[in-house]
């Protein structure tokens, strides 16, 4: 099974920390030359610092807040005048949770455009060098409510179906050209932001922390949580040659939890 990477450019979004960082790591573990994409320059060479170059790989980093596509679709230009992107993860913080009925319009435009808007500007920005090469790989991360929606998880639910319809989309359009479009969705993951949504459920129901991640363990079969790694090589995976005739599906890593097929 080929899984090499070696001569291939990746860009990963959202690199500096969680799922994004881990995905990075494991695809320069298979040689890919990679560029870190994160606001924070601190945590971004930390991150650079953990990049495999064994294989002669060239990392580098760019600091772009999503929250400002016209300075990110700016920058990552100039990247390309230097060399084309092969594999393109689409990774950002997900929207802040609350109940749908609750969520304003401000909250919703916000996450259409850092997610929804951010993934096509990348997306088309990156695709005529992945044509020129006859190799392609958009990998989104998003979210295992694209098959069930997560409760107090209003506007990132909605968001996330729009990323999947926009993702099925593009594999029709793209696939002739060697170009692949995937989605991995991530379930409960050892991350800041799984933390942060079980304190607050914790807060809400005015139970103990360890009692709230003890109750979202026993919803997934293999009751603990995924490590950032484990999503990261199903990432990997779909980046690499071995899975160039998987296009326009919906990954979950979820350990079992999701319940629909």
């Amino acid at each position: 099974m080929n899984l090499s990477l070696l001569n291939k450019n990746a860009l990963v979004g959202g690199a500096s920390a969680g799922i994004g960082r881990a995905a990075a790591i494991e695809l320069a573990s298979l040689g890919a030359n990679v560029t870190l994409v994160a606001r924070t320059e601190k945590t971004l060479l930390e991150a650079l610092a953990e990049l495999d170059t064994t294989q002669g790989q060239q990392h580098r980093y760019m600091i772009a807040d999503f929250d400002d596509s016209q300075i990110l679709l700016a920058r990552v230009s100039e990247l390309l005048l230097q060399n084309p992107i092969h594999i393109l993860v689409n990774n950002t913080g997900g929207p802040p949770g609350g109940p749908i009925t609750a969520a304003s319009s401000e909250e919703f435009l916000r996450a259409y455009h850092n997610h929804l808007i951010c993934n096509q500007l990348l997306a088309q920005a990156v695709l005529p060098g992945m044509k020129t090469a006859g190799y392609g790989r958009i990998i989104n991360i998003i979210s295992t409510s694209v098959k069930e929606p997560i409760e107090n998880l209003g506007v990132s639910n909605t968001t996330r179906w729009a990323v999947a319809s926009w993702a099925k989309t593009w594999a029709n359009e793209v696939g002739r050209f060697g170009v692949t479009v995937n989605n991995v969705l991530p379930g409960y993951t050892a991350t800041g932001r799984l933390m942060e949504i079980i304190a607050k459920r914790a807060a809400g129901q005015h139970v103990g922390i360890p009692e709230m991640e003890k109750q979202f363990k026993e919803q997934v079969p293999a009751r603990r949580f995924a490590e950032p790694a484990e999503v990261a090589a199903a990432v990997a995976f779909l980046a690499s040659p071995a899975a160039a005739y998987i296009n326009g599906v919906n990954l979950p890593v979820d350990g079992g939890r999701t319940k629909s097929l």
